[in-house]
């Protein structure tokens, strides 16, 4: 039998956003444009004109447009305290991953929320849809694949920070790989000429310790959902080695509440009117 690869460690990354693959159809990205061409993180417009997009998506990620641009702060899974399925979930910027013989845990930071994916096994035939839906795993030499079926519905469930719906015909598959510190280093980097590094403590390697040279974890995944998606898309995530030391795992208890909105700067308003 062949070593499965060593996926231990605290993982982490500094920005929200879904990488885009090399080739084929990738992730919705943003509209809105700050001076410098990055992604403008105070202004979430999802393309809705996406060719990948069905009407009945593109209707809502315009939607959720509108609003943030009206200065709104939609409500999301991360601000209602919701589960995350995947892919939403990977944009949780502290991750761990427990490898067992017949199972993955991973745990995610936010909210102390957790997946369990079964190896070698089948997804059920009477399958209930659940939040983080039924996740089952195999390795492929250095690569834990993961498929993911059953997805429950709810109240803002979405696969990005832009909105973009999902049904619970979603179907997930993540590869997860390690990689040298120089690839992931310049998938940071080509991240980041997308989506900038985010101000404030996200930014400034509160997360990420952004001096690390060695491997990084590479998570490179296919989206199928024939309700909002005409044609399969794929995304991918890079983390790094996480800032803080391993077993300084801070609780965080969530509060729902749209008006704490990670970065969010609100219009101004007069204080009197100008006419």
């Amino acid at each position: 039998m062949k070593p499965i690869p060593d996926f231990s460690g605290y993982w982490a990354r500094s920005i929200f956003g879904q990488e885009s693959p090399e080739s084929g159809p990738g992730p919705i990205l943003n509209l809105k444009r700050r001076p410098d061409g990055k992604s403008d993180a105070q202004q979430l417009v999802g393309d809705y004109n996406s060719p990948i997009l069905t009407p009945r998506a593109a209707e809502i990620v315009k939607k959720h447009g509108e609003q943030s641009i009206a200065g709104i702060a939609f409500p999301d899974l991360s601000n209602q305290c919701r589960p995350m399925a995947p892919p939403y979930i990977l944009r949780v910027q502290e991750v761990q991953l427990l490898q067992q013989k017949h199972q993955v845990i991973i745990l995610y930071q936010q909210d102390h929320q957790y997946r369990r994916i079964r190896l070698n096994d089948s997804h059920p035939k009477d399958l209930q849809p659940s939040w983080w839906g039924d996740s089952i795993g195999h390795y492929e030499g250095g690569t834990l694949v993961v498929d993911t079926v059953g997805a429950k519905v709810g109240p803002a469930s979405m696969v990005d920070m832009f909105g973009t719906p999902h049904s619970e015909q979603l179907h997930v598959v993540e590869r997860y790989r390690m990689v040298s510190g120089a690839e992931a280093k310049a998938y940071q980097d080509r991240s980041e000429q997308e989506y900038g590094r985010p101000d404030g403590p996200s930014g400034d390697g509160i997360f990420v310790d952004f001096d690390y040279t060695g491997p990084g974890l590479r998570v490179e995944f296919t989206v199928e959902d024939k309700v909002m998606f005409k044609t399969p898309w794929s995304g991918a995530i890079t983390y790094r080695k996480a800032a803080r030391a391993e077993g300084e795992w801070e609780e965080r208890v969530c509060a729902e509440n749209t008006f704490e909105y990670h970065e969010v700067n609100f219009i101004p308003q007069a204080a009197k009117p100008d006419f």
